[in-house]
């Protein structure tokens, strides 16, 4: 960066360049718009910064996020306990709720396993998802990951950790375009897929 940009403007450029999706023009339009706006606008940004770090943190049970632990989804009665989804990211679990045709549990793996991006089996919620099945009351295992090389990797191990636990193990149906993310696909295709899912 220039010498002619002061130094607290630069910092918040290069912070908001590591975000994912925002590059350095965006970034600089981003610093710009708040050095320009009223003071409360950059607090509310701030406040809600600091209360995302201090407030949330992770389902102990399904390893979503939450304010409270268990997670509301985890601890609601009304929801199926023998069946849960694996999703590869919290906004996974949001996509498939917003079909309301899923009314079992979460798991959230954060991530996939791809070695090319130095991801392995250790660096995902796998074995966390095993000895849940293991202490619980488990029957079904819906293998929500995303279609494309990573996602049926993980699903690939997932099923061989879990074949000989006894459970259910299904996969989504493949109403879902490959290479996708599906927390960018339609409620309809997403239902549907849902409802159409196989067994391994």
């Amino acid at each position: 960066m220039s010498n002619a940009i002061p130094e607290p403007v630069t910092k918040l450029i290069e912070a908001f360049s590591r975000l994912p999706g925002v590059g350095p023009k965006s970034a600089s339009r981003l610093t710009y718009f708040l050095l320009r706006a009223p003071d409360e606008v950059s607090q509310r940004l701030s406040d809600a910064l600091r209360d995302l770090k201090s407030q949330t943190r992770f389902c102990s049970t399904c390893y979503n996020i939450t304010v409270n632990d268990p997670c509301p989804i985890c601890s609601d009665p009304r929801r199926d306990h023998h069946v849960i989804a694996v999703v590869e990211e919290p906004l996974d679990v949001l996509a498939i709720e917003r079909t309301g045709s899923f009314d079992g549990l979460y798991h959230v793996l954060h991530g996939a396993i791809s070695p090319i991006n130095g991801i392995g089996v250790d660096d995902v919620k796998i074995r966390e998802l095993v000895q849940r099945v293991e202490k619980g009351d488990t029957l079904e295992i819906i293998i929500a990951t995303n279609p494309g090389y990573e996602g049926d990797a993980t699903a690939m191990y997932i099923q061989q950790q879990l074949a000989s636990k006894g459970v259910k193990i299904t996969r989504l149906a493949r109403g879902l375009p490959v290479g996708g993310d599906i927390e960018y696909v339609d409620a309809v295709t997403l239902s549907r897929a849902l409802q159409g899912r196989s067994e391994l």
